[in-house]
């Protein structure tokens, strides 16, 4: 009970610290991960190591792919590629189905790319189809979020549905089929959620930027074609490499898999995305990649929201190290509840430390001697949990989530709004899909 009073009280601070004393939120999370470290007793030499690990590991995989990702959209921005790139992919969808657009968008890309990487890289399309639109940034960037997140906890081959069926020996074509018609429930609701909810909350896309000039910058910008390439290029990519990882080797085993190893890796592919993007625009100015140039706006444009993304993965880091997850997970599974069992703990065990993958590997963990017990033995029902447990780790993205702070910060929202509309929003996406795996288990176990 400790654990979970302190943790409350650590989030009701970074919360109040942020929104009534203005208090920045690198330090909130920082202050907040040193408080709930003393307060459970953590040894003091153990809390340090687990901030300067977390802050190191998150921006260690994170840190160069913001960056990359924010030249990249600098680039597209004021070149006019990602406007007139924008004006095209309107005529296809119209100007009402901009959150569609991305959620979809987001559902594809996030099967083979992580989903902070997946937002990184679209952020830019996605703020230009809000402004070309004329409509608020929130309802597309929370669609946006919400699509990547379904798959990647629900789909294979990301990672963590990959790992838990290997944990529970489930079988992964079952839990490809399950997995797709559960994250397309979900994406159905996080879709509704975006333009019902989340789209009514104003936030200007670009507010540095007139109409006026935007018609200037398409004048002499890049085609759509050419817009579209430092975007999707990475994307590409990035998905050869998952598909060369295959354990059935469809690319070989020799050079051509390692060089796509490499290729994939999202630093190197958001790398050459940069490379690329350095072409849009027809005028090379003089110092436009120098510190003072476009490559040093978009620099700074990345410093705050790389540090506040550190400090997010540094307090999920202590919670992680306090032994939180354990804890919550030897409590819940002596509660009988079937297939809302995996859910409940895995959401738990989310919304406490942060991490989705955490949270799947060590649901399913718990779960893997239970399932006889349970009734889930079967191959049907073995998938079923695999699900279970990966709806339940998309409960709920909040502050101690380094996907928060990229979904937020990049979309300009505050704390309060992020709680709102991110946390608001993958509470809808997990329920959902927990409900539409529970109907499939009443239909099929």
């Amino acid at each position: 009970m400790l654990l979970i009073i302190v943790l409350i009280l650590c989030i009701l601070f970074i919360i109040l610290s942020s929104t009534r004393i203005k208090l920045h939120p690198f330090l909130a999370l920082l202050f907040a991960a040193l408080a709930f470290g003393i307060f459970t007793g953590m040894p003091l030499k153990e809390i340090v190591q687990s901030i300067n690990t977390g802050f190191g590991n998150t921006l260690g995989y994170i840190g160069i792919v913001i960056v990359a990702g924010t030249i990249i959209g600098t680039f597209l921005e004021y070149s006019g590629g990602a406007y007139t790139l924008a004006d095209r992919i309107l005529k296809i969808t119209g100007q009402k189905n901009v959150p569609l657009a991305m959620a979809i968008i987001g559902y594809f890309v996030s099967i083979p790319v992580y989903a902070d990487s997946g937002f990184v890289i679209l952020s830019p399309l996605n703020k230009a189809l809000s402004k070309r639109a004329k409509i608020s940034l929130a309802g597309p960037a929370i669609a946006l979020s919400l699509g990547l997140t379904a798959t990647h906890c629900l789909v294979p081959p990301t990672p963590g549905p990959v790992a838990a069926a290997g944990i529970l020996g489930a079988n992964l074509g079952l839990v490809i089929m399950f997995g797709i018609i559960a994250s397309i429930a979900a994406l159905t609701m996080g879709w509704l959620f975006s333009i019902k909810i989340a789209a009514r909350v104003p936030i200007e896309p670009n507010p540095e930027i007139t109409e006026e000039q935007i018609a200037v910058k398409m004048k002499e910008s890049p085609s759509p074609a050419r817009a579209l390439a430092p975007i999707f290029l990475p994307i590409i990519l990035i998905v050869l490499k998952s598909v060369s990882d295959f354990p059935t080797n469809p690319l070989g085993e020799g050079t051509l898999k390692g060089i796509f190893g490499f290729l994939g890796e999202p630093v190197i592919a958001l790398l050459i995305g940069v490379l690329i993007a350095f072409l849009l625009p027809r005028k090379r100015e003089k110092g436009m990649f120098s510190e003072s140039g476009w490559v040093g706006k978009g620099l700074i444009s990345s410093a705050t929201i790389i540090l506040i993304t550190g400090a997010g993965g540094a307090f999920g880091k202590v919670l992680q190290n306090s032994g939180l997850a354990g804890t919550i997970g030897e409590t819940l599974s002596v509660v009988s509840l079937g297939i809302w069992l995996p859910f409940i703990i895995a959401a738990t065990i989310k919304s406490a430390q942060g991490s989705s993958t955490v949270a799947i590997i060590t649901t399913a963990s718990i779960i893997a001697p239970l399932l006889p017990s349970l009734g889930f033995d079967s191959d049907i029902a073995r998938s079923l949990m695999v699900l279970s447990v990966g709806a339940g780790a998309m409960v709920v993205s909040h502050a101690n989530d380094s996907f928060f702070w990229v979904v937020t910060q990049m979309s300009q929202m505050d704390i309060k709004t992020g709680y709102k509309l991110q946390s608001t929003g993958t509470l809808v996406l997990g329920t959902t899909a927990g409900a539409t795996l529970w109907i499939l288990s009443l239909i099929f176990n």
